[in-house]
């Protein structure tokens, strides 16, 4: 089935100590335009995130975003600069030899003081890992995401079925109605010719051939026939599940361009007011179809 291009998604998981939350959401653009809205830190990620979503998505503009708690993942790492405290420790032995035969022990925790001993630093994160985790809690969103633009879609197909219903419909009322414009077309020109000519006996030749002219004129066979092929591949296309968006919408073109054609070439009231019909389904359907991915 058809999808929407508007629809929303969210995830939420803890991997590796890690808190994430990832919000996906999306309206119509005529192509995928995809932004991400992550932690600077985390910015590394932003292109897998990206062919994530385009795996998943092929046009709207889709705007993903991403929290991260990593609180209970920060481990920290302490280092002790030996070289330092050794010049330290040298520094304090040379005091104590100022200071006389007293003994003199060095301990720890009075290196431990001094500036630049120890230092606390935050442990290097698997770039790869993290990465592989946010795309999964990702794709978790995506497929609510897309779910839910599944179930818009079916509505959207059920709409332009009952649009297509309505086009046949009034393609049906124009063929029913085309044959009997040429025969009371027929009907004025003899009565037209009777009265200018004042006499019951008008040349049944030369109406015949006005008749033919007229009806060549004014045949919408073609256009009726090609309005049918056009909802009979519309109907097709909304069992695909495929993105046919663009597809539907070039479609939709066509019908309104058979719509304009028999418009024009008939100058009946009654197919006039069918064809006004016939177009405000075309406009109405082809709204929908903005909506389709």
């Amino acid at each position: 089935m058809i999808k929407s291009m508007t629809g929303y998604g969210r995830a939420r998981r803890e991997l590796h100590k890690r808190d994430i939350t990832v919000e996906v959401r999306s309206v119509n653009n005529r192509y995928l335009d995809c932004a991400v809205k992550m932690p600077r830190i985390y910015a590394f990620a932003e292109d897998a995130v990206k062919q994530c979503v385009q795996k998943a998505v092929s046009r709207g503009k889709v705007d993903v975003f991403i929290t991260v708690d990593a609180s209970a993942a920060d481990v920290a790492k302490v280092a002790v600069n030996r070289e330092l405290a050794a010049q330290y420790a040298a520094a304090l032995n040379a005091l104590a030899e100022v200071c006389g035969p007293t003994a003199y022990k060095i301990t720890p925790d009075q290196l431990a003081r001094f500036p630049d001993v120890l230092t606390v630093t935050k442990a290097d994160e698997d770039l790869e890992t993290v990465s592989e985790d946010l795309c999964a809690v990702l794709e978790e969103a995506l497929a609510a995401f897309n779910a839910m633009r599944a179930t818009e879609g079916g509505k959207l197909a059920e709409d332009i079925r009952n649009r297509l219903d309505n086009i046949l419909s009034y393609t049906g009322q124009v063929e029913q109605r085309s044959p009997e414009t040429v025969a009371e077309y027929r009907r004025k020109l003899t009565a037209k010719m009777q009265e200018v000519l004042q006499s019951a006996t008008v040349d049944e030749q030369r109406i015949l051939t006005e008749a033919a002219i007229y009806a060549d004129k004014v045949a919408v066979d073609e256009e009726t026939v090609r309005l049918r092929s056009h909802v009979s591949q519309l109907r097709t296309m909304l069992e695909s599940d495929e993105p046919m968006g663009r597809k539907m919408d070039f479609l939709i073109q066509e019908v309104n361009r058979e719509s304009n054609t028999i418009g024009s070439k008939c100058g009946d009231v009654e197919i006039a007011q069918v064809v006004v019909g016939l177009k405000a389904e075309v406009e109405k359907m082809r709204e929908q179809v903005q909506n389709v991915e």
